[in-house]
């Protein structure tokens, strides 16, 4: 008789899921403590919703009293090109691989709503499915599911995928039995530690989001501290560095489980001065469908500039000069600072 847990296992392989695993909901008490610490310390910057939420995200039964067990699931988003071959392109931006496709979070939670009818339905549970946006941490709940291990950079890291992985997460009240957690395979390899392009994985398995690029170039609203801006370079939304270096990405097969994380053409190596030519309608109407969206028109020109003043190309000012006079004191500031750059 098959159980549950094989079940689930081969729906989620269904749903196209590359890893499976199952935790007790107080399996990772340990990283709330860390979460404490590290909110304690300012590391998470202007995050102001992961210092609100923070008993909930601590553990699985702040956020939802009932939960007894856990599900993690994995997706992977393996890229068929290296996403560092357009470093040095001054005239093109840089996007993480994660952002050059669908919203992952779109896709992931469809798929993770059809695993939740299937199993509410097979099991009679109560359950609850999270995708990113909610106060869960997937990445440590997923370690102890069994389904990767977090590298030093604090992803998370699988065998088989590398750590170009999507991770949901499933609340239930059911009990599960659960896996094995995932043992740490890093050995003494640093390659993502010395790759972080502004310093900001300080220790094995600690960021300082301040000087994470993805943090600045995302989460950010104010302008990009100056001490950064240089080592930017051309990436102007997140940054894939640390995990592009990894050895064990050596093992992933490009993604192909889902079409819709495969890169659109035009964000895979984006002109920065079609970008710095857009305003506020045909930025939503570019983006419409893609995480980018989220941070709006300001926020992509503010960064886009930074990309234009790295370029060394003195032709990029006469897409900088029209952001002088900018609205929004942060791009205008941002505009200076590419004129200075390029004279």
């Amino acid at each position: 008789m098959t159980s549950l847990e094989t079940a689930i296992r081969r729906k989620a392989e269904e749903l196209g899921f590359c890893a499976c695993g199952f935790a007790r909901a107080d399996a990772a008490v340990g990283a709330g403590e860390d979460l404490y610490e590290w909110l304690a310390e300012g590391r998470h910057g202007e995050m102001g919703w992961m210092e609100g939420r923070k008993e909930q995200r601590a553990h699985p039964q702040g956020l939802w009293p009932e939960a007894k067990s856990v599900i993690a699931l994995a997706m992977s988003y393996a890229p068929a090109e290296d996403p560092l071959r357009l470093a040095g392109e001054g005239d093109v931006g840089r996007i993480s691989v994660y952002a050059q496709g669908r919203d992952y979070h779109d896709v992931v939670k469809k798929k993770l709503k059809a695993m939740g009818r299937w199993l509410a339905e097979e099991a009679k549970c109560q359950l609850k499915v999270f995708v990113d946006t909610a106060p869960v941490m997937e990445k440590p709940l997923s370690a102890a599911a069994g389904i990767g291990w977090q590298g030093k950079h604090t992803n998370l890291l699988n065998r088989t995928h590398g750590n170009w992985l999507f991770l949901g997460v499933i609340y239930t009240d059911m009990e599960l039995e659960p896996d094995v957690p995932a043992s740490e395979h890093c050995g003494s390899c640093t390659r993502c530690i010395e790759a972080c392009p502004t310093g900001a994985i300080t220790a094995p398995g600690r960021i300082d989001a301040r000087a994470c690029i993805s943090y600045l170039t995302i989460e950010l609203h104010g302008p990009i501290p100056e001490q950064y801006r240089a080592a930017m370079g051309n990436r102007i939304y997140g940054c894939d560095d640390c995990l592009a270096v990894c050895p064990w990405n050596s093992f992933a097969k490009a993604a192909q489980a889902n079409a819709k994380f495969l890169p659109r053409e035009d964000l895979v190596a984006p002109r920065l001065a079609e970008l710095l030519a857009l305003d506020d309608a045909a930025f939503r109407a570019k983006f419409s469908g893609s995480p980018i969206k989220r941070i709006g028109r300001d926020r992509m020109v503010r960064n886009c500039l930074i990309a234009a003043g790295n370029s060394g190309d003195a032709a990029m000012r006469a897409h900088v000069a029209p952001h002088l006079e900018d609205p929004d004191p942060v791009v205008a500031e941002a505009a200076r600072w590419a004129m200075e750059r390029l004279a």
